[in-house]
């Protein structure tokens, strides 16, 4: 805990430092945090981060909520368990294997079909991606309520709809939201995939903070945007 913690403190106690250096402490300042709200390619980058991030895990949480209805909620059906298999299949799969192949995809497709769905393609990518992250809290959630409790609604003559809608909805809201909440920090961190599909003139705040650091290292003014981004995280 230390090990993990520790570091993280330093850098966010760093970004209040009047100082430019990132090892010598002067006085307490918030000037960093002044330069990091007035640089528009900032904002940019943040906005393509939000942007993406949200429509991600819009798509992502729907899907989850409805793979998991589906795999556990109705009676057993053939290919169940290889269903439930491939929808986890990215999280177990290198990273760096699924920015590569999601790359040759889109780089073909562009190549036979003249389709470029430019930051269309980094959404198609995150909300992919971000499935069976937030598939498994969701799936958590039902695995946790009992069947009867639709069966009792069906006894009191609600239809499928009206017993999702009143019973079984309110019930897996908390599953849904940790699923949508896992989903939009993974997408908003997300590096690997986003640095391989993004195409020219795009940028997000992580691909934004790992080009800086190679131009003047790290500065308290990366510090101030990796403490507001701990902040969003929290």
């Amino acid at each position: 805990l230390f090990m993990l913690y520790a570091p993280i403190l330093i850098l966010v106690i760093f970004s209040f430092n009047t100082s430019p250096s990132v090892t010598r402490w002067e006085s307490f300042s918030l000037r960093w945090f002044d330069k990091v709200i007035a640089n528009g390619d900032i904002h940019d980058a943040a906005l393509n981060s939000l942007t993406i991030s949200i429509v991600a895990t819009i798509v992502s949480t729907g899907i989850g909520t409805a793979a998991a209805l589906a795999t556990t909620r109705t009676r057993p059906w053939p290919g169940q368990t290889a269903a439930y298999m491939t929808i986890n299949l990215p999280l177990m799969v290198p990273e760096i294997i699924t920015a590569v192949a999601t790359l040759s995809f889109f780089a073909l497709l562009a190549s036979l079909a003249g389709i470029n769905f430019g930051i269309g393609n980094l959404i198609l990518a995150h909300s992919v991606f971000c499935i069976p992250f937030a598939y498994m809290p969701i799936r958590a959630r039902l695995e946790d309520m009992d069947l009867t409790l639709e069966q009792a609604a069906a006894d009191l003559y609600a239809t499928p709809w009206q017993a999702f809608r009143r019973v079984t909805l309110p019930l897996l809201a908390p599953g849904i939201s940790s699923g949508a909440a896992l989903a939009f920090i993974v997408s908003i961190d997300d590096f690997t995939i986003t640095s391989f599909v993004l195409g020219p003139g795009q940028s997000t705040l992580p691909i934004y903070i790992w080009a800086q650091l190679h131009k003047t290292g790290v500065t308290p003014e990366i510090n101030a945007i990796s403490a507001i981004l701990l902040v969003v995280s929290i």
